[in-house]
């Protein structure tokens, strides 16, 4: 039977209002943090436009990498030469990555990564998915166009080499257009690359990494309830939820709150690829531990600051900011935030300048580093509700 002897997870404090919100303590060999948390996706081993120390100045406690670009470019055998990721990009804390399923699926499928999410969008793109076969996935390289092999053995080898301290099974995330047969047959296909993934990283345990299963199903509930199962049974440190989560914003919490209640009720949970602070609200209440999603450097590198109520987000480039002396929150307490004025990011935007996207996404990062700091606070003192209107226009 698989341990874990360098990690461990805590629950600390259950929501006292009736809900499954609960305060965690989550410890890795490069650290411990408290949950519920926020990891920012530092997708090909860097964090868009924010250096490490950047990202430490904004709060943030761990951040994630994607094996799907990081095994392309610049590949897991330079990053273990190189010391692993930690000592490569300089981040010492802990750190996630993920199978690399999620990015070839998406790719694959075109606009699936929206459908997975619950987001409308039907722009498709260039199909770069050539075969899922029960040995794995087959696809052509975005960097060079060659044709790579990806499977539970080798996602769990290219995680190992990368050396994050949370790692993931090998899955296959199905979109909302396809028939429940084929999701049924993805889930299954899922749980047997899970039990390799397992095999793989049991031969290489060494005590310093901690595997991650992962919940599929779609929008079934008799699927995700045997995917749950599935998961609770074997022999992981946590669990994530993935996979389709539905068509709309109603639907995806009800897949949610389906899979928290079947899951392993003493492990670290974490929501695949979710990141909006009206979903956090919801999903902490549902019973969930950590999250990730690009969004706060993401729409930085577009304009927009996030902000505590209101709207919830500014654009710095409509005219309204052209003279305004305001900071983007004084508050916050770090120069990026309440140094520089709406108006003078206004103009680096409309200039074209890169410090326009470096200063917001720093703000953005430490909007959302208040955000679960707050929660967790919420969590402790039952004013979770409260708090909510704080930071949500209704």
């Amino acid at each position: 039977m698989l341990t874990y002897p360098n990690f461990a997870f805590d629950v600390l404090h259950r929501d006292q209002n009736g809900t499954r919100a609960r305060i965690g303590r989550l410890v890795t060999p490069h650290g411990t943090i408290e949950t519920p948390n926020y990891i920012f996706c530092g997708t090909k081993g860097a964090i868009k436009n924010l250096s490490p120390m950047q990202m430490r100045e904004a709060g943030a406690d761990i951040i994630l990498g994607n094996t799907y670009h990081l095994m392309i470019q610049p590949g897991a055998d330079l990053i273990e030469r190189m010391g692993g990721l930690h000592e490569f990009n300089r981040w010492d804390g802990p750190m996630m990555t993920d199978s690399g399923g999620f990015q070839i699926f998406s790719m694959g499928h075109g606009g699936v990564a929206d459908e997975i999410k619950g987001r409308s969008n039907n722009k498709g793109r260039g199909k770069s998915l050539l075969e899922i076969s029960e040995e794995g996935a087959r696809f052509k390289s975005y960097w060079d166009g060659s044709i790579l092999n990806l499977t539970p053995e080798e996602s769990i080898s290219i995680q190992r080499k990368v050396g994050a301290d949370l790692i993931y099974q090998f899955d296959e995330c199905t979109a909302y257009h396809v028939e429940r047969s084929y999701t049924e047959e993805s889930m299954h296909r899922s749980h047997r690359w899970g039990d390799r993934s397992i095999a793989e990283f049991e031969r290489g345990h060494d005590g310093r990494q901690a595997l991650y299963g992962i919940v599929q199903g779609g929008v079934y509930k008799d699927l995700r309830d045997i995917s749950c199962e599935w998961t609770a049974e074997k022999p992981f440190f946590g669990t994530a939820i993935g996979g389709c989560l539905g068509g709309s914003t109603e639907e995806f919490y009800e897949i949610t709150g389906w899979c928290v209640e079947k899951i392993h009720p003493d492990r670290p949970v974490h929501l695949l690829g979710i990141g909006a602070i009206r979903d956090i609200f919801t999903c902490v209440r549902l019973g969930i531990d950590t999250f990730d999603c690009v969004s706060p450097t993401r729409i930085a590198r577009h304009g927009w600051a996030l902000t505590k109520g209101g709207s919830g987000r500014m654009n710095l480039r409509n005219a309204q900011y052209r003279e305004d002396k305001e900071p983007l929150d004084a508050s916050l307490g770090i120069p990026a935030s309440s140094q520089f004025s709406r108006a003078y990011i206004h103009h680096l935007l409309k200039a074209g300048e890169l410090l326009a996207s470096q200063l917001i996404a720093q703000h953005n990062v430490a909007v959302m580093t208040r955000l679960m700091r707050e929660i967790r606070a919420a969590i402790k003192n039952g004013t979770l509700d409260s708090l909510e209107r704080e930071w949500i226009e209704d």
